[in-house]
């Protein structure tokens, strides 16, 4: 075997061109004012500066810049790869932290409605998405009626779910192009995610609600070293404990993924599309089980570290959202792209003005923080939000980042019925769309609960 081949430096290649994108988009902020100003994230700048490189080698010689022989010839797809993973290891590292919250009745509520306002929010981008491809539909003969519903798979859930989607109604439905229009969607979530939070950071700023911090303002409030951790020059690094509790994790993550995929095999796309969500379980699980073992004395010492678990966390989220911006294709949008603008608009107002009253009305003390997480994660991905929230809240001293982590488990329980829906709506698209505005309305009585059924106060009772 030879090291000397671009088979061998490919993927290597890949990741220190993502590096080095971070690094002049940071530099660029710091030199051009603007952008500065702009509060646009680093990772999102770096992102769209790959996209437009791509795009430009694209139009100008039909080459796919990170499919060449440079990147070892399956650039985009390693770009895929690790838009996929790092958004789980991102989140692991974060449920590895050790926390002194504890978690109470109104912290209970709090992610339960995160996770309702998911699914509420999954419902409405359905809704418009379905009734403008009805519309639309009478106008343009080839696109399926019911192809909206792949908006909140874009939009939602991410490239995954709208690609395996948008493939099954390729492929089982003669959805021709179903794959592409999929992708397309998910990508213009991706840009407005990064739009819509930039332009919402903005607001933020001019009402003097934006702090923003010079270089070398600022301290972390998490400590390298805590009382009775491991020392960081030990027989083993600090650090590299850190990365093998999450690669531990991760990698019963995927065990049990794929032992749930034998189980339910027409569900294997789907459920690895949660592998975030089996990450923070399993994390969970480890950190129990080292906090009972050092309450037992069996482990002298605590093995984890939030300082170095914050920055693990935080790096693989900076390459999410490069990785994730510099692997859109701006040419599928050539396939019904009339239609697709429509559905992107439309699904960014929506998902932006339902968010925000959500959020001042069920999270009135740090409803920018829940706003913006929320909004990123729902038109992007959660590690987009992660980024929007950081920008406001980069400690993370509010609950936003943990509603963002924990919510998913009533999203998944409320959101199952989604699935059998996006099953159902090429066969009955109509029932599919009466169903759906149905299922929002139930949603939103759940979520607004205590709006709607207000205690009245009882009289009080005077003795005589």
């Amino acid at each position: 075997m030879s090291f000397s081949g671009f088979n061998v430096w490919g993927s290597l290649n890949v990741i220190a061109v993502l590096l080095i994108s971070l690094l002049v988009a940071n530099m660029l902020k710091k030199l051009i004012k603007p952008l500065r100003a702009s509060l646009i994230p680093t990772s999102v700048l770096g992102g769209i500066m790959l996209l437009i490189i791509s795009s430009i080698v694209k139009l100008t010689s039909d080459v796919t810049l990170f499919n060449t022989a440079f990147f070892g010839g399956n650039g985009t797809t390693m770009l895929e790869i690790i838009t996929y993973h790092a958004l789980a290891i991102g989140f692991i590292a974060s449920a590895l932290k050790t926390s002194n919250k504890k978690m109470n009745k109104q912290r209970s509520v709090e992610i339960f409605n995160s996770g309702v306002t998911t699914v509420s929010t999954y419902l409405i981008q359905a809704v418009c998405g379905m009734g403008i491809t009805m519309i639309s539909c009478l106008l343009v003969t080839s696109l399926p009626n019911y192809s909206g519903v792949l908006l909140p798979f874009g939009y939602g859930q991410g490239t995954g779910q709208a690609l395996n989607f948008g493939n099954i109604y390729e492929s089982q439905y003669s959805f021709t192009g179903g794959r592409a229009f999929g992708l397309t969607i998910a990508a213009l979530g991706f840009l407005s995610a990064s739009i819509g939070g930039v332009i919402h950071l903005n607001l933020l700023k001019k009402k003097g609600r934006v702090v923003i911090l010079k270089d070398g303002e600022g301290n972390d409030n998490e400590s390298f070293y805590d009382e009775n951790e491991i020392p960081s020059n030990g027989s083993i690094d600090k650090f590299t404990i850190q990365i093998a509790l999450i690669v531990i994790s991760y990698i019963l993550a995927f065990l049990a993924m794929f032992g749930l995929s034998q189980l339910l095999p027409g569900m294997t796309d789907t459920i690895f599309g949660f592998n975030f969500l089996f990450g923070v379980i399993f994390a969970t699980l480890i950190k129990a089980l080292l906090n009972f073992l050092n309450k037992k004395q069996i482990i002298k010492k605590k093995h984890t570290n939030n300082f170095l678990l914050t920055r693990t966390g935080n790096f693989f989220f900076d390459i999410m959202v490069v990785s994730g911006i510099a692997a859109i294709d701006l040419t599928v949008l050539e396939n019904y792209w009339g239609v697709i603008l429509i559905v992107g608009v439309v699904g960014l107002v929506i998902t932006y003005f339902y968010n925000l009253l959500v959020a001042k009305t069920l999270f009135k003390e740090y409803a920018d923080e829940q706003f913006l997480a929320m909004f990123g994660m729902l038109t992007g991905t959660a590690s987009t939000g992660v980024i929007l929230l950081r920008e406001i809240d980069g400690e993370f001293k509010t609950p936003a980042q943990d509603n963002l982590v924990y919510q998913t488990l009533p999203a998944i329980v409320f959101g199952f019925p989604m699935m059998l829906l996006a099953n159902l709506a090429p066969k009955q698209p109509y029932l599919t769309f009466g169903i759906l505005i149905a299922f929002f309305i139930v949603m939103n009585v759940i979520l607004f609960r205590s709006k709607i059924f207000k205690r009245k106060n009882k009289p009080a009772v005077v003795n005589e």
